[in-house]
């Protein structure tokens, strides 16, 4: 059985480098997609709710744009919120006293 409280530098950083390394990479990715994905998306659903003809055509494309701008501002909020955490994380990471067993 692993001992939790022994616990050395060394097994941390074999463990933790490797994901912040991995997130500080995708999170800036993720970003740049989300956005294109949602300015993309957005215009798309903008043009719809332009050329719609019915009343209930532009309520549903109306629906429908509201709805991909809350998505896609939730989904950059919490990017950036996983960007703060892992920053964050990284700096408590590299202050921790670790205790001498």
């Amino acid at each position: 059985m692993y001992n939790l409280l022994a616990v050395t530098e060394k097994d941390l950083n074999q463990i933790v480098k490797p994901l912040i390394d991995v997130l500080g990479v995708l999170v800036p990715v993720l970003l740049g997609v989300v956005g294109a994905v949602g300015a993309i998306w957005c215009i798309v659903l903008g043009v719809k709710y332009a050329r719609a003809d019915d009343p209930q055509e532009h309520e549903k494309a109306k629906n429908g744009l509201k709805n991909a701008i809350i998505g896609f501002v939730l989904v950059f909020v919490l990017l950036i919120a996983l960007k703060i955490g892992v920053d964050v994380f990284a700096n408590w990471y590299r202050t921790y006293d670790y205790p001498i067993i």
